[in-house]
Parts: structure tokens; sequence; C-alpha cells
């Protein structure tokens, strides 16, 4: 009898669970739009860091709104109907050496993708929240089996980042 009562116990906790859920707070009917991202990265000969990297804008903003499209918790729209509007300024790209080879070779690199950004309420017409210094990172190996590209690594980056401006919205609320 003790070992029938044990039995229902153990499965009516694992069948209803802790209690504990994943899902967010928001509303179901948000609409967010992202605007274009402005690209305002110095790269004049004094700041020998930057390096230009062509429509670096585009690709940031288009993983953001894929990386919401994912999510789920928030439809994109076009700006007229959204309830949210996110703008986003391109600040820095940095590659930074990490690891050095015996000879002081370079052997690994941090490329990091930069930005402002502002989440509008448009239906209050104010702030929601702002960050500026927005990271997104990566590294890549130069050599060996874990060998990969600049490009490949910077791609990371712009994925790593859009899931940080995702979560940053969907945890806010």
């Amino acid at each position: 009898m003790l070992r029938k009562w044990l039995g229902v116990l153990v499965l009516s906790v694992f069948l209803t669970g802790c209690g504990y859920g994943t899902g967010s707070v928001l509303p179901r009917h948000m609409k967010i739009h992202i605007q274009n991202f402005a690209n305002q990265i110095d790269y004049s000969s004094a700041n020998q860091r930057s390096v230009y990297l062509p429509l670096l804008e585009v690709d940031v903003k288009n993983a953001i709104v894929d990386r919401f499209l994912f999510d789920g918790h928030l439809r994109v729209a076009e700006e007229e109907e959204a309830d949210l509007i996110l703008k986003g300024e391109l600040v820095g790209y940095d590659r930074t050496a990490l690891r050095f080879t015996d000879n002081d070779d370079i052997e690994e690199y941090r490329v990091q993708v930069i930005v402002n950004i502002k989440m509008f309420n448009a239906e209050r017409q104010e702030v929601a929240w702002e960050e500026s210094g927005f990271v997104g990172e990566a590294t890549y190996f130069l050599t060996g089996p874990n060998a990969t590209s600049e490009s490949a690594a910077v791609k990371e980056a712009i994925v790593d980042l859009a899931r940080r401006v995702v979560e940053r919205t969907v945890e806010d609320w």
C-alpha cells in the first residue's frame, strides 16, 4: 500500500512539474519595427583598429529582424503599425588579438560589433529603454583545427548581438 502511494506521489510530481516557465509577459499582440541602422564608425586614420566592412549596418539590422522572427514574442511590422520601434546606430567594430604563439604571432582574435540602441514605445511616445555600447562578439583562430575566417567570426558576432538585443527587449517586460 505504501509503495502504491509513493508511486502515485512520484508520478504526480513528474506530471505537474515545478511551475517554472520560460514564457514572456509581453502581450502577444505587440508589434515591433526595426529601423535601418546608421553606420557611425570612425574610419579616420587616427582610429587604426577600425576596419571598413561593407554593409555591416544592413547585416546587423537583418540579423535583429531574423532573431525577433525566430523568437516569436513580438511580431515584426511596418513603422505605422508598430507598438515598439527599435532605433540603432553602428558605432564600432573592433578586432583584438587574444592569443599568441611562442613566436609572438597572433593565433586567436576577438571581434566585437558595437551599437547604440533605443527602444521607443510608439503609443506613449517615450523611450522604453536605451543602451550605449551594446556588444556582440565572437572569437576565431587563424590556424589549427578550429581555424575560421574573420568574416565568419563577424557573422557570429552579429548573431550574438541580435540575440542579446532580443533578450534585452523581451526580458525587460
